[in-house]
C-alpha cells in the first residue's frame, strides 16, 4: 500500500476524521510530495522539511496554514514511522514560522462614549444592550463572559466575578455607569424572566443572550446611529484595555482585568498606547520635526 493511500485509511479507520478534514490532509500530504519534488518520501529531512516551509512563504501561505499543514504532516510520518518502517520523523523539529499579532483598530474615549451615550435606551431590549456594552466597556469582558454573567455574579462591594477562559474564575470592578445601565434594566429582566434562568441578560423570550445575538444587537446599533467605524463586542474590550492602560500605567493590573493568562497578551496594548504617545510627541515636542 502506497503512503497516500496508508494515509488516508488511517485517518478514516482509526482516527474517524471528518470528509472536510480528511480531504484537507490529503491536499496537504500531496502537497508536500510535490515541494520535495525528486526526494523521496523516505529520505526527507528536517532540512528537507524546513526548505518546503520556506517554498510555502515564498508563494504567500500565512503563517496559520503553514502550521496546519505541518500538523497534516506530522501526522502523516508518525504514522509511516510507526507502520511503514520509516527511521524517523523529520517533521517533529519543525516549527511553523511566528504568526504576526495584528493589533485591534483604537476606539477613542470619545467614540466609546459616543456610542454609549446615543444609545435610545427607551423600551426594556434597549436598556437591556446599554447595560451588557456599558458592562462590556467598563470591565473588559469578552463576549462569552458576557452572555455567561449571571444575575447572583453581582457583588454587593460593586464587582462582577467572571467566569473566563479555562473556567478561571477572576472578580473585576464595575463603574458606576455600568452600575447604573443595569439597574435601568434588572426590572425589564424581571418582567422577562423565565423560571429557572439566572443569566443576567436576558433574550425576548426570557432566556440567556447567545454570543451571536450580542454581536447582531451591537451591529444594529452601529448602524442606527449611522457609526462610519463598525463596533463590534470585542472592540469594546480593547477600547477598555487600551483606556485603562493609558490612565494607569499599569500593565499587571490590565492583565488582571481581561483576564490573560499571560502578560504577552496584554502587552499588545502596550503598543496601541506608544502609537497615542509617539503622536502627541510629534505635535507637542519642538524637536519632533525640522523646520
Amino acid at each position: 500500500m502506497d503512503a497516500l493511500a496508508r494515509f488516508e485509511r488511517y485517518m478514516t479507520g482509526e482516527r474517524a476524521k471528518s470528509p472536510a478534514t480528511r480531504t484537507a490532509y490529503l491536499a496537504d500530504a500531496r502537497l508536500l510530495l510535490e515541494l520535495l519534488g525528486a526526494t523521496p518520501l523516505e529520505q526527507a529531512s528536517v532540512r528537507d522539511i524546513r526548505a518546503c516551509v520556506r517554498q510555502l512563504r515564498q508563494r504567500g501561505h500565512d503563517a496559520r496554514s503553514i502550521a496546519r499543514r505541518l500538523s497534516a504532516w506530522r501526522a502523516w510520518f508518525k504514522l509511516l514511522v510507526r507502520d511503514a518502517g520509516f527511521s524517523a520523523n523529520p517533521v517533529d523539529t519543525v516549527r511553523a514560522p511566528r504568526a504576526e499579532k495584528k493589533l485591534p483598530r483604537p476606539v477613542s474615549v470619545d467614540a466609546a462614549a459616543g456610542f454609549l451615550d446615543n444609545l435610545d435606551a427607551n423600551e426594556p431590549l434597549a436598556l437591556r444592550d446599554r447595560a451588557m456594552y456599558e458592562l462590556a466597556y467598563s470591565s473588559g469582558l469578552r463576549v462569552s463572559e458576557l452572555v455567561g454573567a449571571n444575575l447572583g455574579d453581582l457583588q454587593p462591594d460593586g464587582t462582577l466575578r467572571v467566569l473566563g477562559k479555562g473556567s478561571k474564575l477572576r472578580v473585576v470592578p464595575v463603574g458606576q455607569a455600568a452600575h447604573a445601565a443595569i439597574a435601568n434594566w434588572l426590572p425589564c429582566r424581571t418582567v422577562l424572566l423565565q423560571a429557572g434562568e439566572q443569566a443576567l441578560f436576558l433574550n425576548r423570550y426570557g432566556r440567556r443572550m447567545t454570543t451571536r445575538a450580542v454581536q447582531q444587537r451591537i451591529a444594529h446599533w452601529s448602524d442606527q446611529l449611522g457609526l462610519g467605524d463598525k463596533l463590534h463586542p470585542h472592540r469594546l474590550r480593547h477600547a477598555c484595555a487600551s483606556h485603562f492602560l493609558q490612565g494607569s500605567g499599569d500593565l499587571r493590573a490590565t492583565q488582571e482585568l481581561l483576564g490573560h493568562a499571560s502578560i504577552a497578551s496584554t502587552q499588545i496594548y502596550t503598543h496601541l498606547d506608544f502609537e497615542r504617545l509617539s503622536a502627541v510627541y510629534d505635535q507637542a515636542h519642538p524637536r519632533a520635526k525640522g523646520k
